[in-house]
C-alpha cells in the first residue's frame, strides 16, 4: 500500500492577483484512466514497470519475461475511462476530440508500432444500446456536439422512445431562435483497445503505451482561502492527494503575498491513474518505478507514496521492489497564475532623450 508522504516544492511564489473560488462554474472534472490489463497467465511475469504521470502525458514502459519453454499468446487491452454525461453543463475533462481515441492512445512492442482493434460500447439502464444508435446514425460518443445535433434531427416517435430507454434526456435552453426542446444524451460510453500479443519462450518483450491523461482542471484554487478551511472538500483533499501542513503553510504564504482575500494564485491540474488493474501477471512487480512531473518549477505537487525523491526541478520519483500495487495514484499540482499588475498603478512615461 502506498503510504501518506507528501512531495512539495515551492520556489519562487511570487505574487498574483487574486481571481474568484474555483469551488464554482470554472472547474472540469477529471477521469480515471491506467494501463494494459493482460489475460492471467502464470508464465508470464512483469520484470519491471516505468510508470511517468504528468499533466500532458502519460508513458508507462513495461518489461515482461515469459519464464516457459513455448510461446505464450494472451489478450491485451486498454480500457479507456468511461465517458457519461449525466447533466446540464457537465464540464468533462477529455483531451481530443476524436470521437474513438480520444485520449491518443498509441503502443509500441519491443520499439515497433502495433495495430490495435477497438470495441466501443452505449450502455443505458444496464443494457447494451450500441446497435440501436448504429441503426440510427447515432454518433457514439456523449459529449461532442454532433451527437446532439444528430438526436435533434430524429423524429418525435423516436425522441419518446430513447426518453423510454433511458438514452437522453430533454433539456429547454435557447439557441439563438428561442427557447427549444433538445435532446442531450444520457448513455455511457465505454472504449476498449486491443490486440493478441505473442511473449516468446524464454525472452523478453517490451511493450510502450502512452497517452494524453484526462485532467481535472480549475481556473484557481481555494486552498488557502480562509473561509474553506472548515469546508469538507478541504478534509477531502488533504486524504487524496496526501496534503500535509508544510503544502498548507506554502500555499498561505503565496496567498498572503498576492493580498488575495480568496484562494491562493495558483490553478489545479487532477489526475488520476488506475494502478490495482496491473495485478494480472505471474507475481509482483519486480522493479517498479513511478516519476510524477509537476511541469514548471514554480509549480506544486502533491500526491502519496513512499520515500519519493527529487530526480530535478520538476521530477519526483519512487521506486518499488516485488510491488503488488493495492491503491490507486491521485495528484494535484498547483501551477503558478502569471503576475498581474496592482490594480490603479500608473503607466510610466518614457523618458525623453
Amino acid at each position: 500500500m502506498l503510504k501518506p508522504t507528501i512531495v512539495l516544492v515551492a520556489a519562487g511564489l511570487a505574487a498574483a492577483a487574486a481571481a474568484a473560488p474555483a469551488r464554482a462554474n470554472d472547474s472540469s472534472a477529471e477521469m480515471a484512466s491506467g494501463g494494459l490489463i493482460f489475460v492471467r497467465n502464470e508464465n508470464v511475469e512483469m520484470r519491471s514497470e516505468d510508470l511517468i504521470i504528468s499533466a500532458k502525458e502519460i508513458q508507462v514502459r513495461y518489461r515482461f519475461f515469459n519464464k516457459s519453454d513455448k510461446d505464450v499468446t494472451v489478450l491485451v487491452a486498454f480500457p479507456m475511462p468511461e465517458i457519461k454525461v449525466e447533466e446540464t453543463d457537465q464540464n468533462i475533462s477529455i483531451p481530443t476530440d476524436d470521437p474513438v481515441n480520444f485520449l491518443a492512445f498509441r503502443t509500441t512492442v519491443n520499439g515497433q508500432p502495433v495495430t490495435t482493434k477497438v470495441e466501443q460500447r452505449v450502455i443505458a439502464a444496464g443494457l447494451d444500446r450500441t446497435q440501436l444508435l448504429r441503426s440510427l446514425n447515432i454518433p457514439l460518443a456523449p459529449h461532442l456536439r454532433q451527437t446532439g445535433e444528430a438526436l435533434d434531427k430524429l423524429p418525435r416517435a423516436k425522441w419518446d422512445e430513447l426518453i423510454r430507454l433511458g438514452l437522453v434526456a430533454v433539456e429547454t435552453y435557447d439557441a439563438g431562435k428561442g427557447m427549444e426542446q433538445h435532446l442531450a444524451p444520457r448513455w455511457a460510453l465505454q472504449t476498449t483497445f486491443y490486440w493478441e500479443q505473442t511473449f516468446k519462450a524464454g525472452a523478453e518483450t517490451a511493450i510502450t503505451h502512452r497517452y494524453k491523461p484526462s485532467v481535472g482542471a480549475s481556473v484557481q484554487t481555494s486552498l488557502g482561502e480562509p473561509s474553506q478551511v472548515d469546508e469538507d472538500w478541504y478534509d477531502d483533499y488533504r486524504d487524496k492527494y496526501c496534503i500535509e501542513q508544510d503544502f498548507y503553510d506554502a500555499v498561505d504564504r503565496a496567498r498572503r503575498d498576492a493580498n488575495s482575500t480568496f484562494g491562493a494564485p495558483f490553478s489545479e491540474q487532477r489526475i488520476e491513474y488506475i494502478l490495482k488493474t496491473g495485478g494480472n501477471w505471474s507475481g509482483p512487480i519486480k522493479q517498479f518505478r513511478l516519476v510524477v512531473d509537476k511541469g514548471d518549477a514554480d509549480s506544486l505537487v502533491s500526491f502519496c507514496g513512499d520515500d519519493v525523491r527529487k530526480i530535478s526541478q520538476t521530477e519526483f520519483e519512487m521506486k518499488k521492489t516485488d510491488f503488488t500495487p493495492d491503491d490507486d495514484l491521485a495528484v494535484l499540482i498547483l501551477k503558478r497564475l502569471p503576475r498581474q499588475p496592482a490594480p490603479n498603478q500608473p503607466k510610466k512615461r518614457p523618458s525623453k532623450k
